[in-house]
């Protein structure tokens, strides 16, 4: 993990921007690189890739903070920057989670609640873990973090803005997130998605019949998307 986090900050109102300056600038562990007034004006630096987070304000003219964000993560993918989000509505909280956002500070806000999100984005920014040798995997649920053994996952069920996990003995949890980010937080050598609303445990299939997959009382169908790359791995256990 890098000594310092290099951060930008983007907010076209002058008092705010001052405001998380200071802040920014008595937190030890933060090197703030630039503010800017809008998303535009930070792609250049955007693209050096020297940013490892953003304190990003929701309300700005012209593109607004959580579709820049939206913008920066079909560029990006898993190399973009974290996000802080800073707004005066609580009603963006949600999406924010859909980037995968650190944290959301709602103003007014003092250096406490600062504070706290910004060591919420250092202890997750660090070099990426190997998925395939993690035993493990954090969800959100509600308004904390739940540790879920790997071993004990049969499947995953999209539900929309949440992914259902469904567990040995038959234990169900709702987790805040997407598809795409659980499928690439998982191993693939582990797991594999068969259709667009599911992922199973490759470990976990008590029988295959013509593409359907049956896990304890539960047949899944593998779809024409993936059936060639389940019939790949399938063809290394014949």
């Amino acid at each position: 993990m890098p000594e310092k986090l290099n951060c930008i900050l983007i907010d076209d109102d002058p008092e705010v921007s001052a405001y998380v300056t200071e802040m920014i600038r008595e937190t030890s562990f933060l090197d703030l690189l630039a503010a800017f007034p809008s998303p535009g004006k930070a792609m250049e630096i955007l693209g050096t890739g020297l940013v490892d987070l953003i304190f990003l304000d929701i309300n700005l003219p012209g593109i607004d903070g959580m579709s820049f964000a939206k913008t920066l993560q079909s560029t990006y993918g898993k190399t973009m920057p974290r996000i802080i989000f800073i707004s005066g509505s609580g009603d963006y909280a949600l999406e924010g989670y859909k980037v995968d956002a650190v944290d959301y500070l709602l103003k007014p806000f003092g250096y406490e609640s600062f504070l706290a999100a910004a060591l919420k984005a250092k202890t997750q920014i660090k070099p990426a873990a190997d998925p395939q040798n993690v035993d493990s995997i954090y969800l959100k649920v509600e308004h904390e973090l739940i540790r879920v053994a790997l071993k004990d996952i049969l499947y995953l069920e999209s539900m929309k803005d949440y992914v259902k996990v469904i567990c040995e003995g038959e234990k169900v949890i709702v987790a805040l997130s997407t598809m795409k980010a659980m499928e690439e937080k998982l191993p693939t050598e582990r797991f594999m998605r068969i259709h667009r609303s599911f992922i199973v445990a490759l470990d976990k299939i008590d029988s295959i019949q013509n593409y359907l997959l049956k896990i304890g009382k539960t047949t899944i169908p593998v779809t024409d998307q993936y059936k060639a790359q389940f019939k790949k791995h399938l063809d290394q256990w014949l």
